[in-house]
């Protein structure tokens, strides 16, 4: 009897995959400007990828490779392409394959400590570093999530017990108020499937008036909590957004956390998209007072241009998360450590992956700087189409542009023309961007949060635009919109 375990890979196969992976990787660097951004899907390749059934006999490595050669890669989107303007998504940085063969090689479960002990460490050393970007000090904590909307049901989580510190027992089965949960009419929808999870109820969430520039109105959120008082209910909660996710617009969260002091409310920030842009001198200020909050929402995989998945919950105190999610077990329990954490204890996972290891090799590889570097040329390019969708006769803007979003109008178009636009410039393969509604009004967005996307390809987005104007609207500039 052979002495290869059955499931690995001998020195051959090994050699083979090391030479395909490594020819894919190549592969696909190279040629991603050349590659579709939507993919003409095959959609008889993807019906049999669903009804084919798995071979008694495998197909070896060889075959795996040709497969995703011949089936996976030609119906995927490429998110990559430096023209992916469409979405918060950015391409994976350089190093982030590698780093997660690394995790995958040493599979290790980062529940407590005893299974995972470096990952513990460098888990924390990421949060730690995350948390130095807003002040946060020693008694604050936080832990890797699958995204922003996770790490948003999970701070949401925590406000719950915090507040009512029977929740663990009674949960919301109780003669106590109902408690309210306030944010922006511009909101992420992750806080109210949360509140809907959590059992509070979205007729319990207070989406609050923004201002002219898509911001929280902090009048109104006063309002609204002086109302919710007087019909005896109980605010909790205020999730503010430095970043909204259609305009990018930034809550004036200093002025919110003054609300949420005197109320005695939890303020959670949901910076999935914005909060990172911090490390940029030029906007650096836009995002004063995100540390006063008890619970800041991150996305790593997002501006850090992780892989997915890699969002981030940071805690001002942590001691509350382990109040929130820690459950004694004693086929668990290992001797604490003051140098690990167990992070089992703070959310709602078990088993869970080594996501930190990407985001922590990505900051070694290539230093904080090249990061800061990253942010503010995304910022740059984004300024540059603003600036040039308003050079132009026949766009506009449809709100500021304090960050990477871009939202436009074509003059005198209607949401179908809008609609055939989009699709106009996917079909010819310029560009991937998104519908945006503002106001009530449809339009164009673009994101820009890719560090492959250069001035030329925001020159090609915009030209093109014009020129698609043009058609859509001839002699329509200045006409009234529909």
């Amino acid at each position: 009897m052979s002495d290869q375990p059955i499931l690995a890979l001998n020195e051959a196969e090994r050699e083979t995959a090391d030479r395909l992976l490594s020819t894919f990787l190549g592969d696909y660097e190279r040629t991603l400007r050349s590659r579709p951004l939507v993919p003409d899907v095959d959609r008889g390749t993807l019906a049999a990828l669903l009804s084919d059934p798995f071979p008694d006999q495998g197909v070896g490595v060889e075959g795996v490779f040709r497969e995703i050669d011949e089936r996976i890669v030609p119906n995927s989107t490429a998110v990559a392409h430096p023209r992916f303007l469409a979405y918060v998504l950015g391409p994976p940085n350089g190093i982030a394959p590698y780093a997660e063969a690394v995790a995958a090689t040493l599979n290790q479960n980062c529940n407590f400590w005893q299974l995972s002990p470096a990952a513990s460490v460098v888990e924390r050393a990421v949060t730690n570093w995350l948390g130095g970007l807003f002040g946060y000090g020693e008694e604050a904590g936080g832990i890797l999530t699958g995204g922003g909307s996770l790490a948003t049901l999970n701070a949401l989580t925590t406000a719950l017990h915090a507040r009512r510190p029977d929740f663990r027992a009674r949960g919301l089965q109780t003669s106590a108020p109902p408690l309210v949960l306030y944010t922006s009419r511009e909101a992420h929808r992750c806080v109210d499937k949360a509140a809907a999870i959590l059992g509070l109820g979205t007729e319990n969430v207070r989406h609050i008036a923004t201002d002219d520039r898509f911001r929280m109105r902090v009048d109104a959120l006063e309002e609204a909590i002086r109302a919710d008082r007087a019909a005896g209910r109980e605010p909790f909660c205020v999730v503010a957004t430095p970043g909204t996710v259609t305009s990018g617009s930034v809550d004036p969260v200093d002025a919110i956390a003054d609300v949420c002091a005197r109320e005695d409310l939890w303020l959670h920030v949901d910076g999935a998209y914005g909060a990172l842009f911090v490390l940029s001198d030029d906007v650096r200020e836009s995002f004063a007072g995100v540390g006063r909050a008890d619970s800041i929402a991150l996305d790593p995989h997002k501006m850090l241009f992780a892989p997915l998945e890699a969002g981030c919950l940071l805690v001002r105190d942590r001691s509350l998360l382990a109040q929130a999610y820690a459950f004694s077990s004693s086929y668990l329990t290992v001797e604490e450590d003051p140098l690990m954490l167990d992070y089992m204890d703070y959310g709602p996972q078990l088993s869970r992956d080594f996501k930190a290891l990407k985001v922590w090799s990505a900051l070694r590889a290539f230093g904080v700087d090249a990061f800061r570097a990253a942010v503010d040329h995304t910022l740059r390019l984004a300024r540059r189409l603003a600036d040039r969708v308003e050079a132009a006769p026949e766009l506009e803007l449809m709100a500021p542009v304090p960050l990477t979003a871009v939202c436009l109008r074509i003059r005198g178009a209607g949401d179908a023309e809008h609609t055939a636009v989009l699709a106009r410039l996917i079909e010819e393969g310029t560009a991937l961007l998104g519908p945006a509604r503002l106001n009530g009004r449809q339009g164009i967005r673009a994101c820009v949060t890719n560090h492959r996307t250069t001035p030329a390809d925001i020159d090609l987005v915009v030209d093109r635009l014009v020129a698609l104007a043009r058609e859509t609207c001839p002699g329509g500039v200045g006409g009234a919109a529909r």
